[in-house]
């Protein structure tokens, strides 16, 4: 600093006061003259300086020190700046000055603790700017925010830091350090040997026991700043926006602790507790987060822990709190999700929130997680027969999907846990060492498991392999061992006797595979029977996969075996692959159809490896010695089609789906539609069977399996039901080549994509390119025409082109037996005629053409048959045979046949049509029968059946286009060959008839329960659910239900106990002899909320419906209670068991809300509750008479907290607890829209409707939320609008909330909670 000639006065009078030896006290009075005479503000940084530079190190005298010191009690000086000039002299000195050192850390206990003075006082920033001067922070640091607050935080670290590093260098410990030296200059430096007249000090033993001493009050001063509540709040600041530099410091720290012998001398301070002041369970404000979020919601609700297997029907019991789990499992089963992200990142993402968001331990989640699970399977113990089988589905999503749910949890935390350790010298990597909480969770909650018999008992489907998985632990259990090919060849009556399997020995299986577990999961108390006999002889080999991997060659009997049983090891199916790209023919074939077995269906220990080697075999490369003109696929055409058929089933497509494989699939098939359906059927394939196979037929099986995938069984009139984006969007080739690029793109960037990689197969070849629409040009053309079909009417057909000729040929093929008609309604199109004398072979001769041609040409072919059938040219029954003919012939355009239909049931334009039975099937056998059952179904839901128009004065009409739908479909046979067919046309009809009005689709299940009586159940359920697209209130009514029977608020005996039992009841199943059980209203929910017109009016009615149920609750408190309730002071504050009781149920009742918006809207539907539904609420005048005239009363507290959690819980389903899902890149906008609001309405600038008791317990509940639970939500939200929040939430003496909300919102908001920090004090 620049000396002027006010510091040379002030300088020469210390200097005389120095000489005099003056008491401090005149020379501090002398000294404020001096200063107020010359206009000085005090404190004053210049006068900090000056002071500092006169004692170090000439004037290094005791009188100095005495004028300093009472200069900083007179305020003279800032004590933070002195603290700070005097660590960059003393500490680097210390060795030679130990009395400078021992007097600068006595002035850090007076002076480092008392700050509330210091950041209210005069020239507060520019005193930290000065430090920041002095001590370089935000070099240091890296932190380019300046603000006062902030620099405050890095000035405790940095003094706190400076004090270890010293007391390291001082014990020679500094060396065991990772970086080997100190960021700080606190290594001592070398200089001359002092004069006497610095306090005498000398090389005597005196000074060597001083200097020793010194290294023990520095360690006891850290201790300090660790346990005093204001500095260690600051600290954990620190640690949170500077992690880098924090675990430096904490390496230094932990060597300290383990080598330090002045550490373990003190009395008043141990290396254990110095370790834990800095450990995650002392760290005060991380514990005051998790506190206000436990004190706001969770400590009056339990700890949700599942202790007693008897609870986990019950509403208010702990396995409530996973009903989400249960609700998504469930819905999930409807068919196939085209998302970038499939069941598994999905369920994780819910099983994390709900971990977060309920505080509980990984054990408790997990052990809902299966109990959850088991439950899905259990509900298909006794399902309705329908045509799709759900059974296959439900044991993958247990066995498969819930597996490599917690096997990504599991190792994405030890993966951190590993990167922790390779940072740290003391801890080398080892990761068997690296078990976190998350896998000691999983066995714990495995280990408990046992005790849920009711829900480990197998489907019969299962009960074989079940028990093979216990005779493999018994045989363990034995010392016995054995290879698969033991188990292969048992047979029931070779099974250890009492062996007893059920499916949590599937369960363990299945985590072993994944090295969850190891095999000593075998030997836990009870897991298995281990008096089991075991059998002495083992039974003869017969062929299996011990046989393949020993190198027996593909026969029959082998092929057939390995057909019907699954692998149990990725080295067997990495066998099959390698025959599949490298055998002959014939085993390429074999190799097909054994990976589409048992493998893909059953397989559940290496399921996702099946599934990814099936596309990468549908996308074979280029063989390098390929110099051929047609596509190098076409050589492929059987080995194609054995896979094809093999992944048609729909549950093998739910499969795919469930894996998330949807888009990659659809890129694989993609290539295979344009190549073989640009290719005449020409030349054909002899298959195995003795079959021919044709490129037409390699292309249907391609093209039907890609409709499936892009949901084309649902017609365009969905679109219209739901107000959702035009045709094309999301239901299109295109949004699944974006989806599969962008997955492509971004895999193996992320830690959780470099996990997945460990347990991929090593041989796996995936072509990793993006796929555009524009490498398929007959691909887009064919779409583009579906657009324009859907969009208008059918015109541009020009005579004598070659798309007339193939429309002509089809018409002849189609109604040959009826010329004249075919004639007839061709010339109603296109002015054409039909030579009469043309012969069946002269028609197949001219459609030997491109299947895409025939797709053109299809539509026209529609058009004039439906024309020809309305003017009575063809009777239905042809119309009917004529399509089935068509379909026959090119399956694919089953396709054409379904948007074409669809498209112009929605236009209208086509006059309804009797169902007499003479023209049309007739319904009127059964049809009142269906109509009376449909009013049970309704009715046992808790919904009254709503009057609804019967569309005419018939009740058997339908619209023409949809008629010849229903008797297409009734023309198939139910047989495998036809399978497929009707998997794309069910879905189809019952979508298209639900849209229909009244009664569309009970006449079409009426009809269908004619041919297939045993269907009757599902029939009559699927058109019970077309009651709610029809009426908006019955939806209402539904939605209703479904809390009642969850929270046990419904007189209903079935429903009295409440929770998931009520919710989803036994599943869609016939329990009654002789009739149909009651279906739960969720389970009718689940299956119904698709074909709701508009969702977006659901948000307010679940809102509604959720105060509502709040308000049923609280009635239910005793008056005597409610008194005692009245007494105490606001806020959740108290355990009484009722108000305990009352917040179990109402968080259940919020959990269950937020489930309906999410599972009904996902992203969008959460989006509009968080910025518009809750603001309009809040804004809306309420009523007093719905809290019993109580403004501050019971009811509109746990209102408000169940409003918080309820968003909370809906933004976690749709976002994450983290930022690691592409959905949660679109938090921060909704987010800081919403906390904007709030901000607005606390700041008064918005008037509120609701009571005040409400707001507050909302505001106050919601932060809490945010603070203990998601972390990483408060860095979305705008710095300023986290400082208004703290703002208002102090004026409501909530500083403690305001403080962990400052100090999660990143480096910015730091520096304003560390002021909060000191401003509310200890």
């Amino acid at each position: 600093m620049e000396v002027g000639p006010v510091w040379e006065s002030v300088l020469e009078q210390t200097k005389s006061a120095q000489d005099k030896n003056s008491d401090p006290l005149v020379w501090a009075v002398q000294l404020s003259s001096r200063l107020n005479s010359a206009g000085v503000s005090l404190p004053s940084i210049d006068l900090a300086h000056l002071l500092v530079s006169h004692i170090c190190w000439d004037n290094h005298l005791p009188i100095t020190w005495k004028f300093l010191e009472k200069a900083l009690t007179a305020n003279f000086v800032p004590p933070m700046l002195v603290l700070a000039l005097l660590s960059t002299r003393v500490i680097p000195k210390r060795k030679f000055h130990p009395t400078a050192y021992r007097l600068y850390m006595e002035l850090l206990r007076r002076h480092a603790f008392p700050l509330k003075c210091q950041i209210n006082g005069q020239n507060y920033q520019k005193i930290m700017k000065s430090i920041d001067d002095v001590l370089h922070l935000s070099l240091i640091f890296g932190v380019q925010v300046s603000e006062p607050g902030l620099l405050l935080v890095e000035f405790v670290f940095s003094i706190v830091w400076q004090l270890l590093d010293a007391s390291l260098d001082d014990e020679g410990l500094l060396e065991l350090t990772p970086e080997k030296r100190s960021i700080w200059p606190t290594v001592t430096q070398d200089m001359e040997i002092d004069t006497a007249d610095n306090f005498n000090e000398t090389r005597s033993a005196h000074h060597d026991v001083l200097y020793k001493g010194n290294t023990m009050i520095a360690i006891e001063i850290i201790g300090e700043f660790l346990q005093n509540k204001v500095t260690s709040r600051i600290l954990f600041l620190a640690r949170r926006n500077m992690p880098s530099h924090w675990e430096a410091f904490i390496q230094q720290l932990r060597v300290l602790a383990a080598k330090s012998v002045e550490l373990r001398n003190s009395k008043h301070i141990t290396p254990e507790n110095l370790l834990q002041l800095t450990s995650d369970t002392h760290n005060v404000l991380s514990r005051e987060c998790k506190r206000i979020s436990q004190q706001a919601l969770h400590a009056v609700m339990g700890d949700g822990s599942l202790t007693s297997p008897s609870g986990q029907w019950h509403g208010t019991s702990p396995s409530a709190l996973w009903l989400p789990i249960d609700m998504f499992l469930e819905d999930a089963m409807a068919g196939p999700q085209v998302a970038a992200s499939g069941a598994i990142d999905r369920l994780a993402g819910l099983v994390k929130a709900l971990q977060a968001v309920n505080g509980t331990t990984w054990h408790d989640t997990f052990l809902g997680l299966w109990i959850a699970a088991l439950r899905l399977v259990q509900r298909e113990r006794d399902i309705i027969e329908g045509p799709v089988p759900r059974l296959d589905t439900c044991l993958c999503m247990l066995l498969s999907i819930t597996t490599l749910v917690v096997a990504n949890i599991v190792e994405e935390e030890e993966s951190e846990l590993i990167d922790e350790t390779d940072c740290s010298p003391s801890n080398p990597t080892k990761e068997k060492q690296t078990m976190g909480r998350c896998r000691k969770g999983l066995i714990s909650s495995l280990q408990m498991l046992g005790d849920y018999e009711a829900l480990l008992t197998p489907p019969q489907a299962v009960c074989s392999v079940a028990n093979q998985a216990a005779a493999k632990a018994i045989m363990f259990h034995s010392g016995l061992t054995v290879g698969n090919g033991y188990y292969e060849c048992m047979s029931i009556n070779d099974m250890p006797m009492n062996c007893s399997g059920n499916l949590r020995h599937l369960i363990i299986e299945a985590c072993i595979s994944r090295n969850l577990l190891d095999t000593s999961a075998y030997l836990w108390p009870g897991y298995v029977n281990v008096r089991a006999n075991i059998p002495h002889s083992v039974p003869s080999q017969v062929p299996g996969w011990s046989s393949l991997m020993k190198g027996s060659p593909l026969t029959p009997t082998l092929i057939n075996a390995l057909v019907a049983t699954p692998a149990s090891s990725l080295p067997e199916i990495e066998k099959i692959y390698e025959i599949a790209t490298k055998g002959s023919d014939d085993e390429k074939i074999s190799a097909a159809s054994i990976l589409c077995g048992a493998s893909l269906v059953r397989g559940w220990n290496i399921q996702e490896q099946v599934v990814l080697f099936i596309i990468s075999l549908l996308s074979p490369p280029v063989p390098a010695d390929y110099s051929g003109s047609e596509s190098h696929l076409i050589r492929y055409a059987p080995f194609f089609n054995v896979l094809l058929v093999g992944i048609s089933p729909v549950d093998c497509i739910q499969i795919f789906s469930l894996h998330g494989m949807v888009p990659l699939l659809a890129g694989a098939l993609m290539p295979l539609c344009e190549v073989f359906g640009s290719t005449a059927p020409n030349v054909s394939w002899t298959l195995p069977t003795g079959e021919e196979l044709t490129s037409h037929a390699v292309f249907s099986n391609a093209f039907t399996i890609l409709l499936m995938l892009w949901k084309f069984d649902h017609p365009p009139v969905e679109h219209v039901m739901r107000d959702a984006t035009p045709v094309g969007s999301e239901r299109s080739p295109d949004y699944l080549l974006l989806v599969r690029n962008s997955k492509l793109s971004a895999f193996g960037k992320s830690a959780k994509d470099r996990l997945k990689i460990r347990r991929m197969s090593k041989i796996l070849n995936f072509c990793m390119e993006p796929i555009f629409m524009d490498s398929f040009p007959k691909l887009k053309r064919w779409y583009r025409q579906h657009q324009k079909c859907i969009a208008s009417t059918l015109s541009g057909l020009v005579q004598g082109t070659t798309v007339h000729q193939i429309v002509d040929a089809l018409l002849n093929m189609m109604f040959r037996k009826i010329g004249r008609a075919a004639q007839s309604s061709t010339s109603t199109t296109s002015g054409s005629s039909c030579s009469s004398a043309s012969g069946a072979e002269d028609i197949l001769a001219r459609l030997k053409v491109p299947a895409w041609d025939i797709l053109e040409g299809a539509p026209y072919v529609l058009d004039a048959a439906l024309t020809a059938c309305a003017h009575g040219r063809i009777a239905p029954r042809e119309l009917a045979t004529g399509l089935k003919d068509l379909a026959d012939f090119l399956p694919a355009t089953l396709g054409t046949i379904i948007s074409y239909f669809s498209a112009e049931v929605t236009r209208g334009i086509w006059k309804p049509v009797f169902m007499n039975g003479t023209d049309w099937p007739s319904p009127l056998a059964n049809l009142s029968v269906v109509l009376q059952q449909i009013k049970k179904f309704i009715a046992a839901t808790g919904v009254d059946v709503p009057s609804l128009e019967t569309g005419g004065s018939s009740p058997a009409m339908l619209p023409l286009p949809l008629a010849a739908l229903v008797s297409l479909t009734i023309t198939y046979k139910l047989d495998k060959s036809s399978e497929r067919s009707l998997v794309l046309l069910g879905p189809a009809m019952s979508s298209l008839g639900g849209s229909c009005p009244w009664p569309c689709m009970p006449i079409i299940s009426a009809l269908w329960a004619q041919k297939v009586k045993r269907w009757n159940d599902f029939l009559v359920f699927s058109s019970a659910r077309t009651v709610f697209h029809h009426n908006s209130d019955a939806v209402v009514q539904l939605l209703r239900s479904c809390f009642t029977a969850t929270l046990g608020l419904s007189p209903s005996i079935m429903c009295s106990n409440g929770g998931v039992g009520a919710l989803l009841g036994h599943g869609f199943g016939s329990h009654f002899s002789g009739g149909m059980a009651p279906v739960s209203p969720g389970i009718m929910y689940l299956r119904s909320h698709r074909t709701i017109r508009d969702i977006m009016f659901m948000t307010e009615e679940i809102v509604s419906l959720l105060m509502f149920s709040v308000k049923e609750i609280a009635s239910r408190l005793s008056q005597e209670k409610m008194e005692k309730l009245k007494k105490t002071t606001f806020g959740l504050r108290y355990g009484q068991v009722s108000l305990g009781t009352a917040m179990t149920r109402v968080k259940l009742a919020a959990s269950l809300g937020a489930s309906l918006v999410w599972l009904s809207g996902g992203l969008s539907l959460v989006q509009s509750l968080i910025k518009e539904t809750l603001p309009s609420w809040f804004i809306s005048a309420h009523t007093p008479e719905l809290d019993r005239g109580e403004p501050g009363g019971v009811v509109s507290m746990l209102r408000g907290y169940a409003l918080a959690y309820f968003a909370v819980l809906c933004g976690t389903f749709a976002w994450g607890v983290d930022s690691v899902s592409p959905e949660s890149r679109r938090r921060p906008k909704v987010l800081d829209s919403h906390l904007e609001f709030v901000a607005s309405a606390l700041d008064g600038k918005i008037s509120l409707g609701c009571d005040y008791a409400t707001w507050r317990a909302y505001v106050t509940g919601f932060v809490s939320l945010m603070v203990g639970c998601t972390h990483k939500w408060v860095l979305d939200v705008n710095v300023d609008v986290l400082k208004r929040l703290s703002n208002g939430l102090r004026q409501w003496n909530e500083e403690e909330l305001a403080i962990a909300l400052l100090g999660l919102g990143g480096a910015t908001a730091a520096g304003t909670a560390a002021e909060l920090i000191v401003e509310i004090g200890a």
